[in-house]
C-alpha cells in the first residue's frame, strides 16, 4: 500500500475519532505521515492541555489507527 493511500486511511480514522474528542472540548489535527510510518498529530483545545492527553493518544487514537492500519508504527503528538 502506498504512503498516500495509508495517509488517506489515517485521515479517515482520525475523522471518526474526532467527535469523541470534540465532545470533551478538544480536537485532533493530522500533521503528517513520516517515512517510517509514524503519524504525527496535534492535540487542540482541552486535549492539548489535559493531563490525560497522552493516555487518550496512546490508548484511544493510536490503538484505533493501528487496528485499522497495521502498517502504522506509532501515533505521536507534536507541538507546532
Amino acid at each position: 500500500m502506498s504512503n498516500q493511500m495509508i495517509e488517506q486511511k489515517v485521515r479517515s480514522v482520525i475523522e471518526q475519532i474526532r467527535p469523541y474528542l470534540q465532545r470533551d472540548g478538544g480536537d485532533i489535527e493530522f500533521i503528517e505521515l513520516t517515512d517510517d510510518l509514524t503519524v504525527n498529530v496535534k492535540l487542540i483545545g482541552a486535549c492539548g492541555s489535559c493531563p490525560f492527553s497522552i493516555m487518550t493518544l496512546k490508548n484511544g487514537v493510536e490503538q484505533a489507527v493501528i487496528k485499522a492500519i497495521p502498517e502504522i508504527k506509532a501515533v505521536e503528538a507534536i507541538n507546532l
